[in-house]
């Protein structure tokens, strides 16, 4: 923090200074800068958009899925590139309610998509139930994927 007050204190003594060359040299570094600051939100949105594009359906399914990964997924990829890699945290919620169950502790199990989910691929998969808070049931719930994380191939 000391070095950055203490570079923006010189830049300002030598655009004061000498703002013949400083002044130049000043409006290209932000120049670079704003190009680059438009490249980062722009990737920032193509990665949004793309997130949406993909469908996650989690049900609480212990007919379809072993005793202990009683949830089933169900992602499609919807976007016209490969998914090369996906990452989540589970919610959970009362039918009707706002309020996450899910006790979201360090413990508690990570969640990950398949390695590589071509376009217009689908994936199914049986995953743990997180900690749920005391006095709830999995089967009562309704289980939701949150906080997506995610990249895709160019």
């Amino acid at each position: 923090m000391f070095f950055g007050v203490l570079l923006i204190i010189t830049w300002l003594v030598l655009l004061l200074r000498y703002p013949a060359k400083a002044l130049p040299v000043s409006l290209a570094a932000l120049a670079g800068l704003g190009l680059v600051a438009l490249w980062v939100v722009w990737s920032d949105n193509r990665e949004a958009r793309q997130l949406a594009q993909l469908e996650l359906r989690i049900s609480y399914a212990p007919g379809q899925c072993p005793a202990d990964r009683p949830l089933q997924l169900k992602l499609h990829n919807g976007n016209d590139v490969p998914l090369t890699e996906l990452r989540w945290r589970l919610a959970a919620y009362a039918p009707g309610d706002t309020i996450n169950l899910a006790d979201n502790v360090y413990t508690a199990p990570r969640y990950r998509g398949p390695g590589e989910l071509q376009a217009g691929g689908v994936w199914d998969d049986c995953l743990p139930v997180p900690p749920l808070r005391p006095g709830y049931r999995p089967q009562t719930l309704e289980f939701r994927a949150e906080y997506l994380q995610g990249s895709f191939s160019d």
